[in-house]
């Protein structure tokens, strides 16, 4: 049997944050509205963990049992590459996490609308077993989508869209043009992160038939890719800034904003894959940062 702190390498703690980030900036934006409540923030991080967690330990098997976890790859060894699980024990995990993270996602819709059956309550039910089955077959199952270039458009839509708006929607049930922007910003600063790792794992993924973006486009277009989903972001913070009203307040965000353009000139300088190592880190924290200063300042401004 393995030992705790081999599944706690296998959850991948560190990437975390970046999950949370879409279910802080949703329950941010709701803060202090008629209807707002602590426990469904605290359920909804929950679902958030467990989903993350489940989609980390498929991505450890899915790219394990594949060979695309090898010597040849740059960032971290993951479990099953060095035999530290065997994919049989980390499926048992997997079918565990999936198990937990539909229960949570369930306690959260019923404590939302007071029942299961509910239109919205029965729509949500279906976008759980769908972030579920995604997080699953990023990179494990028949037809893993990671391996066809779709990762950054999954990563868009439920670290971003259904993070962000749901989240807020489970709260307050409706929808406003702030969530719709800081949705898409988180979105897109999400995909920046995949696209960031897989920039650093283009050679490895290549080789190893994982047809990412990165390998589709190629290192020098996948960069100028990146540059467009990270300014594109800012773009779309600013506009949902706009119908909270321009408070002095939200000027706490500009030095994440410095951070991000600080960012996009060490990776133009970047000449080899694995000096996109350290900008995953950065990214995640900035995108973090970002979801904790505007939950900061939602919370200065009741």
């Amino acid at each position: 049997m393995a030992a705790p702190k081999v599944w706690v390498s296998a959850a991948r703690l560190r990437t975390l944050p970046l999950s949370l980030s879409g279910i802080i900036v949703g329950n941010a934006l709701a803060l202090g509205q008629v209807g707002f409540r602590l426990s469904l923030f605290g359920l909804a991080l929950i679902t958030a963990v467990a989903l993350q967690v489940l989609s980390n330990f498929a991505n450890d098997y899915g790219d394990g049992i594949r060979g695309t976890d090898n010597d040849n790859r740059i960032g971290p060894k993951r479990m099953v590459q060095q035999r530290l699980l065997s994919p049989k024990a980390l499926m048992r995990g997997i079918i565990a996490m999936a198990l937990f993270a539909l229960a949570s996602a369930l306690t959260l819709i019923y404590f939302a609308f007071g029942s299961l059956w509910a239109p919205e309550a029965l729509g949500f039910i279906l976008l759980a077993i769908g972030a579920a089955i995604a997080a699953y077959t990023y990179t494990a199952g028949a037809y893993p989508y990671g391996y066809y270039g779709l990762g950054d458009l999954f990563v868009f839509l439920f670290f971003g869209l259904v993070a962000v708006a749901g989240s807020f929607y489970i709260q307050l049930q409706l929808f406003t043009p702030s969530v719709g922007y800081f949705a898409t910003a988180i979105g897109l600063l999400s995909a920046a992160v995949l696209n960031l790792n897989n920039m650093r794992d283009y050679t490895s993924d290549k080789a190893a038939k994982k047809n990412t973006l990165v390998v589709f486009l190629g290192p020098q277009r996948a960069k100028v890719y990146h540059f467009v989903l990270i300014l594109t972001a800012l773009v779309a913070v600013v506009l949902g800034v706009l119908p909270l009203g321009m408070q002095p307040v939200y000027l706490c965000l500009l030095p994440v904003f410095l951070g991000f353009l600080w960012h996009l000139n060490a990776v133009r300088k970047v000449q080899q894959p694995q000096g996109y190592d350290p900008q995953l880190k950065v990214v995640a924290l900035l995108t973090f940062g970002l979801s904790m200063l505007l939950l900061l300042t939602q919370g200065l401004l009741q």
